[in-house]
């Protein structure tokens, strides 16, 4: 029997799963936290910086992977033949000239803007905006295939900003690399920064890469959107690869700290929810949704239904960044879960300040998004009075405008917290369907709905919502770790166990462990809300 590893690097945890190669059954997992995120450290929410420490992922990559390794049948180590990454994106970070992390050196070993900077992070607003004021007035316009914005959530803004912002690490820093790609180059030793095999998917998506222009933005307009990017691009990369390659194997190093062999095949990496599309089995008209903290939207669209088309407002259409042969599209939102989270934290301000047992604490804290839940299912929906926007981090799409704020109408006296908590999942309903809507009016056909993540497969009563307003039955993954499996697929194949990944996606996927179908009338109650939702977004944009 032939093993691969999958490592999915999320948010808070690096989760392992390691898999039969042959049928995609899941031999066992490992999910590690990482600590100095848990602490808090680096962080700065009221700034909107969120960055984290590679040690924190060098850390848990080492503990997850030995803890799966230890909970499998004995011999599963020597049969394991390949591995492979995704992480949360675009998560850059400045390297020097062997390719090592800023914050690795002791000298920067505490100093935020030379760690990885998270997906999430936004301190990058005014810098995104100068990329796409000088884009539009540029002979190129190299957001084109970016959905024609460029976000602060993206590479480019964000290593600008770190550079204008601190002169000791702007001295020292060669070169920058996504987080999906420094975890191959690590382990397979290949860190300098022209050795680096750089993934389609985070080059495409989010460093406005594409090979009809020669790969990234010319010198020149880099320099003209900031004069710190000098240099950068002849540092950096021409050609990018899918995920499908392999790039070496494991150094003696990193074979003996993971407790593998060899010859194990280290693959191209990629972004969270590409890979988690894969695992749950993506194919033409076909759209997942990556349901957590944010969300993530994918889909795949064969060459010539698009027809050199661009789409307007999305996160890019890359070819090859999530099947290879097939245009990768990517949507989603800046929050979906982490507004809850958001409510959950304004409601248990009290209770954390409170004299009580930090045990007591956190029972009563962990019980508060069930008891919203019970009794938001109990009111009827047409006697919902409030509408809400779900920008609380911004909005990712359609029409990136990280400067978005979230916003709640309809309050009286009697909008009680369940109240308010159905209203913001609503809102994050409602915030999906502007980008199912926008794909469907450029044409993109959807004919089935996907949800994995933590959320698709726990909350029955947001999945239901989201099925209302969207209007469309959902299926829901049944493997919690989709992203975790895709890379798993994605390992086999490079490692040579498939000739491509579709046959890994037939050999290997989980199937589904249930689906949502839209009751009628609420969908018609719930198009009309929809609109009101659009009127408050459009206030709140222009106006607030």
């Amino acid at each position: 029997m032939k093993y691969v590893i999958g490592l999915d690097y999320g948010t808070d945890s690096c989760r392992a799963v390691i898999a039969e190669a042959e049928t995609g059954k899941e031999v066992a997992s490992s999910v590690k936290y990482y600590r100095r995120w848990k602490e808090g450290k680096y962080c700065d929410p009221l700034k909107n910086q969120y960055r984290q420490h590679p040690l924190d992922y060098v850390e848990t990559l080492e503990e997850s992977v030995r803890e799966a390794l230890s909970q499998s049948p004995q011999g599963t180590a020597e049969n394991v033949v390949g591995i492979s990454f995704d992480t949360t994106g675009s998560t850059p970070v400045l390297i020097d000239e062997t390719g090592t992390p800023l914050s690795l050196k002791p000298e920067y070993a505490e100093n935020p803007n030379a760690m990885f900077i998270l997906w999430k992070d936004h301190t990058a607003i005014e810098e995104a905006a100068k990329i796409n004021e000088v884009a539009k007035s540029w002979a190129t316009d190299y957001t084109a295939y970016e959905g024609g914005i460029y976000s602060s959530e993206w590479v480019w803004a964000k290593i600008a900003h770190v550079l204008k912002e601190d002169e000791t690490v702007r001295n020292d820093a060669y070169s920058w690399v996504e987080h999906c790609d420094w975890m191959p180059a690590l382990l397979t030793g290949k860190t300098a920064p022209k050795e680096i095999l750089r993934s389609r998917c985070a080059a495409g998506h989010k460093a406005m890469w594409l090979k009809e222009w020669g790969g990234l933005p010319s010198e020149e307009f880099l320099v003209a959107v900031e004069p710190l990017l000098k240099g950068f691009r002849e540092r950096l990369f021409e050609e990018t690869y899918t995920s499908d390659v392999k790039i070496g194997n494991l150094t003696d190093e990193w074979a003996k700290r993971l407790g593998l062999k060899t010859s194990v095949a280290v693959g191209v990496g990629a972004f969270d929810c590409h890979f988690g599309a894969v695992g749950a089995d993506i194919k033409p008209k076909t759209f997942v949704r990556v349901i957590g903290t944010s969300t993530c939207d994918i889909m795949v669209v064969p060459y010539d239904e698009l027809q050199g088309k661009l789409i307007p407002g999305i996160c890019g259409q890359v070819d090859g960044s999530v099947v290879p042969g097939l245009i990768g599209l990517e949507a989603g939102q800046s929050a979906f879960g982490d507004v809850y989270a958001w409510f959950r934290n304004v409601l248990e301000f009290p209770i954390r300040q409170s004299s009580l047992d930090e045990t007591v604490k956190d029972e009563i804290c962990d019980s508060i998004i069930p008891n919203l839940t019970k009794e938001a299912e109990k009111i009827p929906i047409d006697e919902s009075a409030l509408i809400a926007t779900d920008w609380m981090n911004g909005r990712r799409t359609p029409d990136a405008n990280q400067l978005l704020k979230g916003s709640i109408t309809g309050l009286t006296l009697g909008s009680d917290a369940p109240r308010i908590f159905r209203a913001l999942v609503e809102a994050t309903a409602f915030g999906s369907l502007a980008i199912v809507e926008r794909l469907k009016n450029e044409g993109v056909q959807i004919d089935n709905v996907i949800g994995i993540g933590g959320i698709a497969l726990k909350s029955p009563f947001v999945m239901q919502i989201l099925s209302d307003v969207l209007n469309m039955p959902i299926k829901v993954c049944k493997t919690d770790q989709a992203c975790a499996l895709g890379a798993a697929m994605f390992a086999a194949t490079a490692a040579g166990v498939y000739a491509k990944v579709e046959d890994a996606q037939k050999a290997m996927n989980s199937g589904f462990a249930t689906e949502y179908f839209p009751n009628a009338q609420n969908a018609d109650i719930y198009r009309s809300m929809y609109e009101k939702y659009v009127g408050l977004g459009k206030f709140t944009e222009e106006n607030l």
